[in-house]
């Protein structure tokens, strides 16, 4: 048995150098928040309406409330070695602003009842996204802004702090592991609490990635990884995806910002 086991062990080691394909067995790795369960790749409800949800009008809802995010100063690039070669190393200040404290749903995006009202809203162009901020009172965030909303105070890596990315604590990993394979687009909002931001923003890692203003008007540019990002660097607050502002790209979708009053 023991000869057999090692035969084995050289044969998958031999197989995995030689480039030839070994089949990664589907996982449904999603864990969740108090309050809700896993099915397949999704965070749902378990009972009720939990917490951070609300019951409206007899359906739970994302509540529109809005985080005051203090001014802070954030050195990007140099304290982080996976940064490098990536990052421009530089100083980032941004705020006093207000920021939502969830992603756009579904039901808030579409402005009427939906099949899933609490699940992100996504395959947003950057325009909609925009005038979905106007009729919202807002505004897209900066990209300085939405790096500060995310790393905080402290100026962490990632929103909930410095440790990597694990399954609780962002919709990642969704479609091709490491969190899933049977993900087809984002989760839940607030269904992944301990990701949390200290002053209590949601999902700012993972579920959609969101849209931002920059300088570099001929790109669009979008934060906080995705459903689909599998490597945990792209959750960084540094980490950026540049994609076409007019395509409808279902790793996409969008929080509003606020002016300070």
């Amino acid at each position: 048995m023991r000869r057999g086991a090692v035969a084995w062990g050289v044969v998958v080691a031999l197989a995995a150098a030689s480039g030839a394909l070994i089949a990664r067995p589907s996982r449904d790795h999603v864990e969740c928040g108090a309050g809700f369960i896993p099915r397949g790749p999704r965070c749902v409800p378990a009972d009720g309406c939990p917490s951070p949800l609300v019951l409206a009008a007899g359906k739970c809802v994302a509540p529109q409330i809005r985080v005051a995010i203090p001014r802070t100063r954030l050195i990007v690039g140099p304290s982080d070695w996976e940064a490098e070669g990536k990052v421009r190393p530089r100083t980032v200040e941004a705020g006093p602003f207000w920021i939502d404290a969830f992603e756009a749903t579904q039901e808030s995006f579409a402005g009427h009842d939906v099949a899933d009202p609490v699940r992100a809203a996504h395959g947003i162009s950057r325009k909609e996204a925009a005038d979905y901020c106007r009729q919202h009172q807002g505004r897209l965030p900066t990209e300085d802004e939405w790096m500060v909303a995310a790393a905080g105070p402290a100026g962490t890596r990632y929103p909930w702090g410095e440790t990597g990315a694990v399954c609780r604590r962002a919709a990642f990993g969704l479609s091709r592991g490491p969190c899933s394979a049977e993900g087809t687009g984002p989760d839940t909002v607030g269904a992944h609490p301990t990701g949390d931001t200290s002053l209590g923003v949601h999902d700012l890692a993972g579920n959609v990635a969101e849209w931002v203003t920059t300088d570099e008007v001929e790109k669009g540019v979008t934060k906080g990884g995705s459903w689909r990002a599998e490597l945990a660097t792209e959750l960084r607050v540094w980490a950026r995806l540049e994609i076409d502002a007019d395509a409808h790209d279902d790793r996409v979708g969008v929080r509003c910002a606020h002016d300070a009053p």
